[in-house]
This record gives structure tokens, sequence and C-alpha cells, in this order.
């Protein structure tokens, strides 16, 4: 399952940035990118863990190399910092996902959340929003939650 989405982002990602070009707005790359790093920082507390997984799940479903890695992922800090919403990255995601794909993505959430072994009340309300906008409804994403949680063993 993570494969095809994976497959997904590779392609939708091939020949929107060249090695070293700049990561625009349009590309759902950053935006994806960007809502991952937004939940990996909402319950206030930024885990190595996290990261960890943040870098594993942006270098897998991109398939980027070292440095375009590190250059996403501070593209999409800035672009986390600069945001006034959530609306900005999710309409990106909304043009360029099908709705399985926006599914999965969800899932991608609930891994970056589960990272650090702990479901934190914030974390959770933020991947409820975000689900919200993408059209993910709260039956599907309670359902990808507790896959997540099941297969890492975490805890609410």
């Amino acid at each position: 399952m993570f494969e095809r989405i994976a497959a997904f982002f590779r392609e939708i990602g091939a020949g929107a940035g060249e090695e070293g070009a700049a990561f625009t707005r349009d590309d759902p790359r950053l935006a994806a990118a960007a809502l991952m790093y937004h939940v990996m920082g909402a319950d206030g507390v930024v885990h190595e863990s996290e990261k960890a997984r943040l870098a594993e799940v942006l270098e897998a479903t991109y398939s980027l190399g070292k440095d375009e890695l590190e250059r996403l992922i501070e593209a999409a800090r800035d672009a986390d910092s600069e945001a006034v919403d959530l609306y900005q990255f999710t309409s990106v995601l909304m043009k360029s996902l099908s709705a399985e794909e926006r599914v999965h993505f969800i899932e991608l959430l609930w891994e970056i959340v589960y990272a650090d072994g702990v479901n934190h009340e914030l974390e959770d309300n933020l991947v409820w929003r975000v689900s919200e906008l993408l059209g993910v409804d709260g039956r599907e994403r309670v359902l990808l939650r507790q896959a997540v949680q099941a297969r890492t063993g975490e805890q609410e």
C-alpha cells in the first residue's frame, strides 16, 4: 500500500523540480512535506524519532538524494513557519492526489504522529483538520489511526 502512494508521489515529483532547483509553493512534494512537518511539531516538542521518520518517509516517497532531501525538509520548515493556514498546502494536494491517494497521505501523517510513541491530542486534532480539508471522512481517519497504532504497537 505504501509503495503505491510512494510511486505516485515519485511520478508527480518527476520534473517538478530538477536537482538543485527550489521547491515551489505549488509543488505537491513541498505541500506534503510542510504538512508532515507541521504535524511533527503540533505537540510543541520535535523528537529525533519524528525527524528521522519524516526523513525516511520523504526519502522513500520521493526517491530523493541526501542533498535534495535536506532542501525539501528545509523548504517544508520554512513554508510551515510562513503559513497562515493549512489550506495553502491541502489545496495543492487536492489538485494533485486522487481520493485514494489522499487517504494514503493521512496514513503517512499518522506514521509521523506515532514516530515518538505518543498520539498527543494536538497532533490528533491536526490530522483530523487535514483529513477534513482533504475530504477524508472521519471513519477512514480513525481506521487509519488504529492501523498505524497497531502496526507500531503504540498506545493512545
